[in-house]
């Protein structure tokens, strides 16, 4: 080939590699994820009067507060690794609350704020958010509480507070906690233990232990043993487990955005593998004998 040649080839290849270039800026799929579709707000009375939508973190730079809900959000993502003194256990605040607590039926955050002071049934009385937040470190995280007015605090409510947007007390947005369970049915714990081993233990463990990543952090939490949430936590409770199992459980099982959770047990297989794991062995919890004061206990009330 002459040199005149290569000079015309060179410049061909050149132009295809350009006109390639081009249509791929131009045609590539974006990265982003989709903007999440509107959810209804709703008034006392159930009636929509207005959308909302969860917020991208990254319009966490744009707030006044902006510090306080990055801080927020760590500490609900990394409870275990950044309050060492508070976590008795190896577990997460987002352990339970799916997907940073916008997820419904996982717990969601979004209602949190506007649902506080609320009467709490096993403390017989009214309490406050920061209350309702040390409950949860000294339950399911078998640890101790945070100072009311300490950063910690004050950040874990700025986040949940910043998840809310602007919906106002008095309103909500159209999510659940939890899906409902027949709680007509009755658990078979042994056929819970088959269920455990199917659909669970491969992220869990065979013994429950949970499993961890490189650095020590559990990526799947333990579900009993020492490591796990007490006997005074919420999902010690078969009826409540059940139903985090049946809508949360197991995530990322379907290929829709965000989490794909839920959907894969009957209300029977859940009940029946809750049953199963929540009455394996767990850390006591001495403050157990002021539950319930005055009020009758839940019949799967573990004590």
């Amino acid at each position: 080939m002459t040199s005149r040649s290569l000079l015309f080839s060179g410049i061909a290849i050149t132009a295809i590699i350009a006109a390639g270039g081009a249509f791929i800026l131009m045609h590539q799929p974006t990265l982003d994820a989709p903007v999440g579709d509107a959810i209804a707000v709703l008034d006392a009375n159930g009636k929509r009067i207005g959308d909302y939508r969860v917020p991208a973190d990254s319009t966490i730079a744009t707030e006044p507060n902006a510090e306080a809900i990055l801080l927020g959000k760590r500490l609900l993502n990394e409870t275990a690794r950044l309050l060492p003194a508070n976590v008795g256990n190896g577990l997460n605040c987002n352990s339970c609350h799916m997907g940073q607590g916008k997820l419904s039926d996982a717990n969601p955050y979004i209602n949190t704020t506007n649902t506080y002071p609320s009467f709490n049934p096993r403390a017989n009385r009214e309490i406050e958010l920061s209350m309702r937040i040390n409950g949860c470190l000294q339950r399911s995280m078998n640890g101790k509480p945070l100072a009311a007015d300490s950063t910690e605090m004050h950040a874990m409510l700025s986040y949940m507070n910043w998840l809310r947007q602007d919906v106002v007390k008095g309103t909500k947005v159209a999510v659940r906690n939890a899906g409902p369970i027949d709680e007509s049915l009755v658990p078979d714990p042994q056929r819970g233990r088959t269920i455990y081993a199917a659909q669970c233990a491969a992220c869990h463990g065979a013994n429950g232990q949970g499993m961890k990543d490189q650095a020590g952090d559990y990526i799947f939490p333990p579900l009993w043993g020492d490591d796990s949430f007490n006997i005074g936590a919420g999902l010690a409770r078969t009826y409540k487990a059940a139903q985090f199992v049946k809508y949360a459980m197991p995530p990322a099982m379907h290929l829709n955005a965000p989490l794909g959770a839920g959907g894969v047990l009957s209300d029977q297989d859940a009940l029946d593998v809750a049953e199963f794991f929540t009455h394996m062995p767990r850390p006591d919890f001495a403050g157990k004998v002021n539950d319930w004061k005055g009020l009758k206990k839940p019949k799967d009330a573990r004590y």
